[in-house]
């Protein structure tokens, strides 16, 4: 079937992107779904930090490439031996779970194996492409790569069952979109990866899309929250959110706050190192940002060990989405998670451009690619 989709041609394109323009919009030819997929018409989709580092060259993916990976939408189309029915609402999430690999039976410690190899390759579960699209040459048709097994910028994906995870329709598609990565990245932090005791202090470093929702699980789950950010405009946010605290990382280190949870957000060894600071002898530091991968940190080796510290990578919030996001719909339903006031604009795919320079201006939250 046909598509219309935001395809990146080139990796590295400099900013601002409304000159650039590294990612186009156009028609694309999208495969029936195959053994265990099913076809998805997109709803909303979320622009992420995630993207921006493919856009921007800090993490290298094959391209052509179609953009995004956190949405939401109605399944309208299954292939062979697949479950879910027609008219199924889901969530997509960036990192499919094949089940059956060791990295699965840890409970979501550790990423998918055979997942994370499909989404580096550029391919979905099951290997092989579904998109392609019209050029000119000999050949006159070019594959275009899956963007973590979802490639959500488009009118209509097809993924693996193991990429999706449905949801009642009662969850609209704005907030159903953000369960995907925002949510599952931030609210894992904290509840998987932090593991606060009832009543610890949590502090979070860095207020986009995926630190405002951390903010949000933690204070739903009833912890005095900080959050710590260099926006001004964030730090009010974070306050009407339900933070007790909302400083910037200077005056946070100049009152000498400690928690015995701080979670890093913002995907920068600067950040890494306040959120280190900030924590409590005893306590512990998850970092979920990707900096770039020759970003380097420096900390203490002999606090480690003298202040008894713990310092965890979560990747996906260290999520299993299948059990996780029903936890979180749950508490959006009793009103105790407004998602809602992450969503700081809604715009279309021909927008892009610009809302690839106002994140990574840190201006934004959560930007939806309505459809």
């Amino acid at each position: 079937m046909l598509i219309t989709g935001a395809v990146l041609e080139r990796c590295g394109a400099p900013a601002p992107y409304t000159e650039s323009r590294p990612v186009t919009v156009g028609p694309l030819e999208l495969d029936p779904p195959g053994d265990g997929e099913v076809l998805v018409r997109i709803e909303a989709a979320g622009l992420c930090h995630s993207d921006l580092s493919v856009v921007d060259g800090n993490r290298a993916r094959p391209v052509p490439m179609l953009l995004g990976h956190e949405a939401a939408g109605v399944v309208e189309a299954t292939g062979p031996g697949a479950r879910l029915g027609v008219g199924q609402r889901v969530v997509m999430t960036f990192l499919p779970r094949c089940g059956e690999c060791a990295e699965c039976a840890t409970d979501g410690r550790l990423p998918c194996a055979v997942g994370s190899a499909a989404n580096a390759a550029g391919t979905l579960v099951g290997d092989g492409r579904r998109l392609s699209r019209a050029v000119s040459g000999a050949d006159g048709v070019q594959e275009v790569h899956h963007h973590l097994g979802v490639s959500a910028f488009a009118t209509h994906a097809v993924v693996s069952e193991t990429s999706v995870v449905p949801v009642d329709d009662d969850v609209p598609p704005d907030v159903a979109a953000l369960l995907g990565c925002a949510v599952l990245t931030g609210g894992g932090a904290v509840v998987n990866a932090g593991r606060p005791a009832p009543g610890d202090r949590v502090a979070v470093v860095g207020l986009g899309g995926v630190g405002m929702a951390a903010l949000l699980v933690a204070v739903a789950l009833g912890h005095e929250v900080v959050g710590v950010d260099a926006v001004p405009a964030k730090l009010d946010l974070a306050r009407e959110l339900g933070a007790t605290l909302a400083l910037g990382p200077q005056e946070a280190a100049d009152q000498g706050l400690r928690a015995p949870v701080v979670i890093e957000a913002a995907g920068s060894a600067r950040a890494f190192e306040t959120a280190y600071a900030l924590t409590a002898p005893g306590g512990t530091t998850v970092t979920v940002g990707l900096p770039h991968p020759d970003a380097r940190a420096s900390v203490s080796p002999l606090s480690l060990t003298a202040e008894a510290r713990t310092v965890v990578g979560s990747y996906l919030g260290s999520a299993v989405p299948s059990r996780d996001i029903p936890r979180y719909v749950e508490l959006w339903r009793a009103g105790r998670l407004p998602l809602e006031r992450l969503v700081s604009d809604r715009i279309t795919l021909d927008d892009l451009p610009a809302a690839l320079d106002r994140l990574a201006s840190g201006a934004a939250l959560r930007q939806l690619v309505m459809f």
